[in-house]
């Protein structure tokens, strides 16, 4: 009875050519096609763990965690100054899916400020923002504008404590005029006060009363 060999069953070269060019582990530099660079820790092929990369195009460098090929976890992330090319910080904090997510502290330009809780990329939950004209708003953000209860800070120390929706006052409120020794408390739509009483408050003390007090009721 004559004996039939099959060849064995032999792996395309591509498979153990591809299982050779998987990227896992620590690798020094490596560029992509349009040039931008990565030097870091990689797990099947993907960026993962610590790690940093250079935008060619922008010049941007992000230096901290990724996760299968994201950013995911603590980083921070820089662009070169177009004058000086010095690396200015745009970004520290957390990061989730490739966007800031969690505790964060980004710089604006002109040197405005924001520290805070971020979601998906935006301001959301509790934060700080610290404005080019030195004020200072405390409170709650949703879909990055103040929304909840915050309280906004003026200069000449005036401010607003109270409810704030898109980015204006908005609800019950008051208005601290210090410099007047003033008052007002009641209801705000859209940054306009709508109705509430105003009030002598620190009237003594107050650096520019106005000319006549308001008489007591």
């Amino acid at each position: 009875m004559p004996i039939v060999k099959y060849p064995r069953a032999t792996e395309p070269l591509w498979h153990e050519w591809d299982g050779k060019a998987q990227k896992c582990g620590l690798r020094h530099t490596v560029y992509a096609v349009n040039g931008d660079q990565y030097i870091g820790e990689w797990l099947d092929n993907l960026k993962h763990g610590k790690g940093t990369q250079v935008w060619k195009r922008t010049g941007a460098i992000y230096s901290g965690d990724w996760k299968f090929g994201k950013r995911d976890g603590y980083g921070s992330y820089s662009i070169p100054d177009p004058v000086t090319k010095e690396y200015k910080k745009v970004y520290t904090g957390w990061w989730k899916n490739d966007r800031k997510c969690g505790y964060g502290v980004t710089f604006y330009p002109g040197g405005e400020r924001y520290e805070g809780e971020w979601s998906g990329g935006l301001r959301s939950g509790w934060g700080w923002m610290y404005y080019r004209d030195g004020s200072i708003y405390e409170g709650q953000w949703l879909v990055d504008r103040p929304g909840g209860q915050g309280m906004l800070r003026l200069p000449n120390e005036n401010r607003y404590e109270g409810g704030w929706k898109d980015g204006k006052k908005h609800g019950p409120g008051k208005f601290f005029y210090l410099d007047k020794g003033q008052l007002f408390e009641g209801i705000w739509a859209a940054d306009i006060p709508k109705c509430g009483i105003l009030i002598d408050f620190g009237r003594d003390e107050a650096p520019a009363p106005t000319q006549y007090p308001i008489p007591k009721v």
